[in-house]
């Protein structure tokens, strides 16, 4: 019999591995739509970041599990958006889900906005930047207390500051 975590690390790699696809097939988020404090071209976007960071950020793909050395960061700090540096989340609220992904249980106060992903023939909901509309992740209900959530993030999305 698979546990739990088994089940869940299989299902994270497989997301990240059909996400990664949908980035390199150049779908357009449906978030593009939305006014953002932090604007830039795509020609822009494209020399501001790192190829990998532009593919996460820009395109809404996935960075490979176990791939970011923040999803072992445990020194107290703040993690922020590798867009446009704004503070998304607390060392505090960080927890080891164990997916492969730097997974916090609650943002920081006005950091991320969220919006309906029906990509991938499923229905989740999908993390961004509220001031410049970056791909950060999606969040799930199987998370810790006191929130219950798990804000899985793609670490190639964000910065760590030590604090």
């Amino acid at each position: 019999m698979m546990s739990r975590r088994t089940t869940l690390l299989r299902l994270g790699a497989l997301s990240g591995i059909l996400a990664g696809m949908r980035g390199l097939l150049g779908s357009s988020p449906a978030h593009a739509a939305r006014a953002y404090e932090v604007t830039h071209t795509d020609a822009e976007w494209q020399k501001l970041l790192t190829p990998e960071q532009y593919r996460v950020l820009r395109k809404a793909g996935t960075e490979r599990p176990y791939s970011s050395p923040l999803d072992k960061e445990k020194r107290a700090g703040v993690f922020s958006c590798a867009g446009c540096a704004l503070p998304l989340f607390s060392s505090k609220t960080k927890f080891d889900s164990g997916t492969g992904w730097p997974s916090f249980w609650q943002p920081m106060d006005k950091a991320v906005v969220e919006d309906t992903d029906t990509s991938l023939f499923m229905k989740r909901t999908e993390v961004l930047c509220r001031r410049c509309g970056g791909h950060l992740g999606h969040v799930f209900d199987d998370g810790p207390q006191p929130t219950g959530l798990r804000y899985c993030m793609n670490g190639v999305a964000m910065n760590f500051t030590v604090a």
